[in-house]
């Protein structure tokens, strides 16, 4: 009897000694799954010392079976909160079907290897953009700042109210920025107009739904085309920013926004070239040009692909594509958003690529009426000379925005216009920036070498998108596993084992306790919001008036080097953004058009493969992304135990 006890001793030991490791360590996957000719790769991180001499295995769902095991190659090191990390290298597997990886005892999540995993998932972001509208909000079906606004710095006496009704409200907080307004409506411009066949048509022009024969996609766009119309209203007059932080005063659902001192009314900054800020603090405004690219790029790229829709419209565009360029070329310098009570603001220090993708984007227009064109042409090449590679490519740190938009659009775009040395120095320009993110991210499983600055997620879509381009205009594969790392990092592959966009995809980990009225307040989904992304751990401590409200639900992943927190509190990490969702629906609608395209893969590593008949099979749908508003999430998931 007693040698009994002794046996289940042993065994209760052994059991909890099992469970202890597997509590250190952890498989990161990609949870919306990889396309069979592509990359794939997870991460394997854990705590302990002990070397990890078994394979990792590929287990197929449907029947149980080893299909694929490898050995763990090399250890990387420490990273963050782990002592050791491992890339697990499965792109040999090409079929499509259900599978988890396998290293001992510790499991990964479930994922799926299907041409058709990134389906829909752009349409799904635009449900956020929606969201984000200002005048008409069709999520809330009620209207909001329509009593926009009353100007400030401008030409005309302060406090004249001027029609600026409209756009989008630029983050969890109701400020619009013209910065960031004219990029995101150029990604979806240039998402439609690179990926037609992507996007659905189940809205009408007002966000509410009902199809009007044209893509969702364009409507937004639209939207925010008609703003920027309204914050250039006439040849030299050019509005920069509606609102400022005293936004930050309080939650609110948006049609209660009464900030300001004048009931419903908003300041509207006047772009005039100089420092700016009504209250305690200034920026270091220098001219306009930053923002007058950005004006004539989207109104240039709305006229190509609206004309043919609405042609009054489009001359409309056509004629602001150039009074904006103008306005540039008058003052050049950056136009930085206006600060008030806080020292926050976005601190924009370039603007020679602004310039550069608006030139070649008139040169397009231009083109299109058979005007002679080539001095706009020639005029982009020589900005992109000036600022061969965007600043914070290898960069460990940069301040909030300094650089932006995070990519430099109009390299693509001239590289695709212009021949012989001339495109092969734009097309350097992109390698090098690549160059110097790929030095520092080979030294870590996860392939990070962007900062862990303020909206990292940002970057990482951006410089994501780059990879891509360079890609396409060379066919040079040799960084196509570090695209993927930037793509896989955010929807799972990264240390904390979440998908950075809420409710993408459906059933995973993904943000519920966001810092956004809309969920805080009224408990209501804000379905394809890209979140700001893991900071520092030295920026997350010195911002200002930062606490979390709950317990950390990720405490066990976060380090000295870079934490994220699912928490209301956290405003630097958890807070969604329009333009980087706007930036990710174009990279998103890329992944689900490269499913029609030939594919070009990195050679995978060398493994032994389990051969086997395929089973008859039924296709297996996705499960709906639709939630109710009523829908407690952030309860749920705090319950839930993380893998």
């Amino acid at each position: 009897m007693r040698k009994l006890f002794l046996l289940i001793g042993i065994i209760c030991c052994l059991t909890a000694f099992k469970s202890t490791v597997d509590e250190q360590a952890w498989i990161r996957i990609n949870f919306l799954g990889y396309r069979p000719a592509r990359t794939k790769v997870a991460v394997w991180a854990g705590k302990t010392t002990e070397a990890v001499t078994q394979p990792f295995q590929v287990v197929e769902i449907q029947t149980g079976k080893v299909v694929y095991e490898n050995t763990v190659g090399r250890d990387f090191g420490a990273y963050g909160p782990f002592t050791q990390t491992y890339r697990l290298d499965f792109s040999a597997i090409k079929k499509p079907g259900r599978y988890y990886l396998k290293v001992g005892t510790v499991q990964s999540p479930e994922f799926r290897i299907a041409d058709d995993v990134y389906n829909g998932t752009a349409d799904f972001c635009l449900r956020y953009m929606r969201q984000q509208r200002s005048g008409y909000n069709p999520f809330l079906k009620d209207s909001c700042h329509t009593h926009d606004g009353y100007t400030m710095y401008g030409p005309m006496p302060d406090s004249t109210h001027i029609d600026v009704s409209g756009g989008w409200h630029d983050a969890s907080d109701y400020l619009q920025y013209v910065t960031t307004s004219a990029n995101a409506t150029y990604h979806l411009l240039a998402a439609y107009r690179d990926f037609p066949r992507v996007f659905g048509d189940r809205h009408q022009a007002n966000g509410l739904e009902g199809s009007n024969s044209q893509a969702d996609v364009l409507d937004e766009a639209r939207w925010g085309l008609d703003w920027l119309l309204k914050m250039h209203p006439k040849d030299d007059w050019m509005f920069n920013q509606l609102a400022d932080d005293r936004d930050h005063s309080g939650i609110r659902i948006p049609k209660q926004d009464s900030a300001y001192g004048k009931g419903y009314e908003r300041p509207v900054y006047f772009a005039t070239g100089k420092p700016q800020g009504l209250l305690r603090h200034k920026n270091r405004a220098t001219g306009v040009a930053s923002t007058a690219g950005k004006f004539s790029s989207a109104f240039a790229l709305g006229f190509q692909v609206l004309r043919r829709r609405d042609q009054e419209y489009a001359e409309r565009l056509w004629q602001r594509a150039q009074t904006a360029y103008k306005l540039g070329l008058q003052k050049p310098g950056v136009c930085q958003t206006a600060p008030g009570r806080a020292p926050y603001f976005y601190e924009e220090d370039n603007y020679v690529d602004d310039m550069e993708l608006a030139a070649v984007e008139l040169y397009n227009a231009a083109r299109i009426q058979g005007y002679k064109a080539a001095d706009y042409l020639n005029s982009a090449y020589a900005y992109g000379l000036i600022e061969p590679v965007t600043p914070w490519l290898g960069a460990d740190t940069a301040r909030h925005y300094q650089w932006y938009p995070f990519i430099n659009i109009g390299h693509y775009e001239v590289a695709k216009r212009v021949v012989d040395s001339r495109r092969q120095h734009i097309i350097g320009f992109y390698r090098s920036g690549i160059e110097k993110v790929w030095q520092k991210a080979q030294s870590n499983a996860f392939y990070r070498g962007v900062p862990f600055i303020w909206c990292s997620n940002n970057l990482t879509t951006s410089f994501a998108i780059q990879c891509l381009w360079y890609r396409k205009l060379t066919g040079d594969n040799r960084y196509a596993q570090l695209e993927q790392a930037c793509f896989d990092w955010l929807f799972g592959c990264n240390p904390w084992g979440t998908s950075f966009v809420y409710g993408l995809p459906a059933g995973a980990d993904t943000p519920s306790d966001p810092h956004s009225a809309f969920t805080h307040i009224g408990n209501y989904p804000i379905d394809g919001g890209l979140v700001d992304g893991p900071v520092y751990g030295r920026i997350y401590k010195n911002l200002i008036g930062i606490q979390l409200k709950d317990p950390d639900e990720y405490e066990a992943f976060q380090s000295d080097l870079v934490v994220y927190h699912d928490d209301y509190g956290d405003y630097s990490t958890n807070e969604p953004t329009m333009d980087g969702t706007a930036s990710l629906i174009y990279l998103l609608a890329s992944k689900q058009a490269e499913a029609t395209e030939t594919p070009v893969v990195a050679a995978p590593a060398k493994a032994k493969v389990v051969k086997k008949k395929a089973p008859v099979r039924k296709s297996i749908k996705r499960k709906s992304s639709g939630r109710k508003k009523t829908t407690g999430r952030s309860t749920v998931k705090k319950k839930r135990r993380r893998r």
